[in-house]
């Protein structure tokens, strides 16, 4: 019994995790270091969570760089790369954030590198 519950709960902690360890087994392309910031954005013109965004990453000081798909070429093909399919999707510390979560996005921002870091430890 004791190795049914302990087998349950590590079956769950992957299930609740998976995003993370997903992206330490198969991980994407560092566009971060490129432009040597916390965090990538991609938006659109006229996209409210894309603007609440910005604002959240200003007034906490995380340094971001910006790609309007819309018109930058570069961006786009980012974008396409990281499976984009919404708006803002955000690169931060190896990790896609796929809608304006601002805990979040200070979390990996601002957090800990390395796979025990992104997994809350």
């Amino acid at each position: 019994m004791k190795k049914f519950i302990i087998c349950f709960l590590l079956s769950l902690f992957i299930f609740q995790k998976w995003e993370v360890i997903d992206s330490y087994l198969h991980p994407l392309p560092d566009y971060v270091s490129v432009h040597n910031v916390d965090v990538v954005i991609y938006v659109k013109t006229e996209c409210r969570y894309c603007e609440e965004a910005i604002e959240f990453m200003e007034s906490n000081d995380i340094t971001y760089y910006e790609y309007n798909i819309e018109r930058s070429s570069n961006g786009k093909t980012q974008y396409d790369s990281l499976g984009g399919k919404d708006v803002p999707l955000l690169l931060a510390n190896g990790m896609a954030i796929r809608e304006f979560d601002p805990e979040k996005i200070l979390s990996l921002a601002k957090g800990s590198d390395g796979l025990l870091g992104r997994l809350g430890f």
